[in-house]
């Protein structure tokens, strides 16, 4: 969650929501809570590889697990890209074939550390998040204390409800790592425990670094100063003269970025190792390394296509469309999670209500460009489910 989206997110949220971007933000972190509880509930109970694909098939039915599956594939794929050029875009100023090349390497680089163990996977993640969060509080004391700074309160409010609701589906794109803690339950000591813990401590991290950086953007460039940068955090801190700290934002947002990659390489790998155990993809991709316990020809497969698409795909404008995948995944593990008896259950089934009601509220607010082509790609994913599937229930037959 503390990744490139904390640099990158407040830009097209700003220009969504104007002077309630505050207000936008809590909204998500809402609706993150809900899916968060939803997901430490589900995972408690089925501490399997796969996260929401393996609850919904086990709570709904197959259908509904494939659903939230490819949801959560086309989305966070798409993610991996971005995050890759957007670690290139601030690591490697320069022509695009580099920065491209860049995107490649950290690419290959990272799938080659989620594959030699979830253990490594996790020391790495703990140096980038470190190194992010010593960048971001640098950050909010230069702004705060800077005696440059210009304050500003008199943000304009002219948003509608449309307009928040919008902003709060792109900035719930810089919440949804808490997927992958669940998505990785057979290789977590004494999951039913631990699990609910690390996703909702993390959440509430996250949450409030969101807030105290949201706010210190607001008060140094104000809504229309965010959403016409390209980099906000960098332009706060040039803005209170404090240029000589650029340089760091910089290395914080390529950290940051790196950061988000590793996390999304190991997410997507072992959901797409529980889809192809049930058949849902080639059966190829479900084979586990008998030394490291890594799916590792998922792995491979995720950075051959994410290869592809950092080479040849701008994926700058993407955070609509991968939100509307995530949004998706967790408005199927809410209704999941509403289906659980009195004896699985830590949470009140409110809190699934309002998650799924606030999971499709806000897929459906996002830009419809987005919307419209994430739910094409998710149509065509579930045509091809029911040919394959007709194809097989025909040869069983003859």
């Amino acid at each position: 969650m503390v990744g490139a989206g904390v640099f990158a997110v407040w830009a097209p949220a700003a220009r969504a929501a104007g002077g309630w971007l505050l207000v936008a933000l809590v909204i998500a972190a809402i609706v993150a809570y809900c899916n968060a509880a939803s997901s430490a509930q589900l995972a408690a109970v089925y501490p399997v590889s796969g996260g929401t694909y393996a609850y919904g098939r086990e709570r709904l039915g197959p259908w509904w697990g494939y659903t939230a599956g490819c949801a959560f594939v086309l989305g966070k794929t798409a993610s991996c890209a971005a995050m890759a050029l957007t670690f290139a875009t601030y690591a490697v100023p320069g022509p695009a074939w580099i920065r491209r090349v860049v995107a490649l390497i950290a690419v290959l680089a990272l799938a080659g550390v989620n594959s030699r163990g979830v253990t490594k996977t996790a020391r790495l993640t703990r140096v980038l998040v470190a190194c992010t969060l010593v960048i971001l509080v640098g950050v909010v004391v230069v702004l705060a204390v800077s005696p440059s700074a210009h304050h500003t309160t008199s943000w304009p409010t002219s948003a509608g409800p449309y307009g928040v609701l919008q902003a709060a589906g792109l900035l719930f794109f810089a919440f949804a790592g808490y997927a992958r803690i669940a998505t990785m339950g057979e290789e977590v000591r004494d999951p039913a425990r631990t699990i609910p813990r690390a996703i909702s401590l993390a959440l509430f991290l996250a949450v409030g670094l969101y807030l105290v950086v949201g706010l210190s953007l607001l008060l140094v460039l104000g809504p229309d100063g965010i959403a016409g940068s390209g980099a906000p955090v960098a332009a706060a801190v040039d803005a209170v003269g404090a240029a000589w700290a650029e340089p760091v934002v910089r290395a914080g947002a390529a950290v940051a970025s790196l950061g988000a990659l590793l996390g999304l390489i190991a997410g997507i790998g072992r959901t797409s190792l529980a889809m192809a155990r049930n058949g849902d993809l080639p059966r190829w991709l479900a084979a586990v390394h008998p030394r490291f316990q890594v799916p590792h020809h998922a792995g491979l497969a995720l950075a051959v296509v994410v290869g592809v698409l950092v080479l040849s795909t701008d994926l700058r404008g993407v955070i609509g469309f991968s939100s509307f995948g995530v949004l998706l995944y967790y408005a199927i593990a809410n209704a999941a999670a509403f289906t659980q008896p009195r004896d699985q259950r830590r949470w009140p089934r409110a809190v699934n209500v309002l998650g799924l009601l606030g999971c499709l509220v806000l897929a459906f607010t996002l830009p419809p460009a987005a919307v419209v082509t994430a739910a094409v790609l998710l149509a065509i994913a579930l045509l091809l489910r029911l040919l394959v599937r007709s194809g097989r229930d025909g040869s069983a037959r003859r």
